[in-house]
């Protein structure tokens, strides 16, 4: 299973940024698939999940209004639209997957066995 993100680079405050994750190996309608987040000198945390039926998300505190998480099962493919972005955002992005998980362990990275490589996202004041 190999998850592909792009989508990162710099913006300033309040602008937006699309990130995609394309999934081989593996189906998107078959796992749910998320987003995490590391900021620098900070520990990985939960951005965004979609489950497998792709209806039902769950979205951080943090970004919750600001961004969106979508699937195309067609492209197999997870979205993550980043809207009114703020500094704190600035992160290193990723998508994760799995086909096994529970929903109810969905905010938690260490219960997914598939990673994407990460994707820079720097916003700037």
């Amino acid at each position: 299973v190999q998850l592909q993100a792009s989508g990162g680079g710099s913006v300033q405050a309040g602008g937006s940024l699309r990130l995609s994750c394309v999934a081989s190996g593996l189906t998107s309608r078959s796992a749910v698939m998320g987003w995490f987040r590391q900021p620098p000198g900070k520990e990985r945390e939960f951005v965004a999940v979609m489950h497998r039926g792709g209806v039902a998300a769950l979205y951080a505190d943090s970004v919750k209004g600001r961004f969106t998480i979508s699937k195309d099962n067609a492209q197999n493919a997870l979205y993550l639209q980043m809207n009114s972005l703020k500094p704190e955002d600035t992160a290193v992005y990723y998508c994760a997957a799995d086909r096994n998980l529970i929903w109810g362990r969905a905010r938690f990275s260490s219960d997914y066995d598939y990673w994407g490589q990460g994707t820079l996202v720097t916003v700037s004041s």
